[in-house]
């Protein structure tokens, strides 16, 4: 399968990395000019680095590239928000999920693990045919995804997409790193592979949290057009009655979605 961007735009660098770049090269020809500025020209380029790791360790951040935190501006301007379910698929949870959201009539975005799809590819192949989206969360799920080089980064992206796409018979357009972080590889890694990357506009730590009112207030707090929220079935924390809590969240959300007069999107709709 061809990337989708593979003969599109050339990668460029983001501004802060452009930076860098002429950064090093600077501080590298104004060292060698006047030794005695070595103290000085060193500790801006650890300032830089510093920049750069806040950049990765800020899942929102627009600094290393690319990065939806909010829709578009003409899905906005139509009242669509998203919702978007990481970690799975879960074979308790996840088919419970698909049920609520039938009953919300709501199409979500599901961000899947490659080898969780590869052990359960008939509840990935059901999200599919039931209306929603299965987009690419990477092979392993790492907590060391943000220090991969870019080789290793690559390899657990692709294998990810290529078992998801197999399943599913669609290939995912969104990447959406563990945790969010990332590092200055990842950008040209996601374009290389015709790959969005995707985080959020508010989360309700559903996976640390089992309090139903706490996660739904962080998600619903200053809750607009355009929003991303995201949510797990996969790792998901438990309420008091056991129940994993985006089973109370997603009721929340949709009767304030209609108040509002808001309607869910997937990603990929929100292409359109």
């Amino acid at each position: 399968m061809t990337p989708a961007r593979l003969n599109g735009p050339r990668w460029r660098p983001a501004p802060l990395l452009q930076a860098s770049v002429l950064l090093h090269g600077a501080a590298l020809g104004a060292g060698l000019w006047q030794p005695g500025w070595w103290p000085w020209l060193a500790s801006g380029v650890v300032a830089n680095h510093a920049a750069v790791v806040a950049a990765g360790l800020w899942p929102r951040s627009q600094w290393l590239g690319e990065n939806w935190v909010h829709l578009p501006a003409a899905a906005a301007a139509r009242g669509a928000f998203a919702i978007t379910i990481d970690d799975g698929p879960d074979p308790e949870i996840t088919p419970r999920v698909l049920d609520l959201l039938d009953e919300l009539g709501a199409k979500a975005s599901f961000f899947c693990i490659g080898r969780r799809a590869q052990a359960q590819p008939a509840l990935c192949r059901a999200i599919v045919a039931r209306g929603h989206r299965v987009e690419n969360h990477g092979q392993s799920h790492s907590n060391a995804f943000s220090l991969f080089g870019p080789g290793r980064m690559r390899r657990d992206i692709a294998a990810a997409q290529a078992a998801l796409s197999d399943i599913t018979g669609q290939a995912p357009r969104f990447f959406r790193p563990t945790a969010g972080l990332r590092n200055p590889f990842l950008d040209p890694v996601l374009h290389g592979l015709g790959l969005r990357h995707a985080s959020w506009t508010r989360r309700g730590f559903d996976t640390r949290t089992g309090d139903p009112a706490t996660v739904q207030r962080r998600l619903l707090r200053g809750f607009a057009a355009g929003d991303i929220l995201l949510l797990h079935d996969g790792h998901a924390a438990r309420a008091p009655d056991g129940q994993p809590v985006l089973l109370h969240a997603l009721p929340a959300v949709m009767a304030e979605a209609r108040r509002l007069g808001l309607r869910p999107e997937t990603l990929f709709q929100s292409l359109e």
